[in-house]
């Protein structure tokens, strides 16, 4: 997002990320239109009276085509839509979004892979079901 923008631009571009996200997650049409909407009114924003700026809905329209597989240059449309989200918690929730399908290809995140699978003594010193009567 730009440094620049207004409050009220800013809220606007971030429900538009949000909804790319969504739609990303659920893959659902109602969700792309929704995000579809969110980019007309940010397309508004721009002034033009004739609607003739429609940078955000034809944006969508390749992300949407991109995540759901369809379209071409899908990666480099990602990678886009990536590099301008300056949310590092919602960039990673996109990633993970489109990436739910690749998971074989993927390695899990460093947090992921270090966890520690809790042991047979999970339970160790906990008083037994039986000895309290339930």
């Amino acid at each position: 997002m730009r440094e620049n923008a207004t409050e009220p631009e800013s809220k606007l571009l971030r429900a538009w990320q949000l909804a790319v996200l969504r739609f990303a997650v659920t893959l659902d049409d109602d969700d792309r239109m929704h995000a579809l909407g969110v980019a007309g009114e940010v397309d508004r924003l721009g002034g033009a009276a004739d609607d003739a700026f429609h940078f955000f809905r034809r944006t969508t329209a390749e992300l949407c085509a991109a995540i759901s597989g369809q379209g071409a240059d899908q990666d480099a449309v990602v990678r886009r839509f990536l590099a301008q989200i300056d949310n590092v918690r919602l960039k990673r929730a996109v990633e993970a979004a489109i990436a739910k399908d690749h998971t074989k290809d993927r390695t899990p995140p460093k947090l992921v892979a270090s966890r520690v699978k809790p042991g047979p003594d999970l339970w160790r010193g906990l008083p037994s079901r039986r000895a309290t009567g339930a």
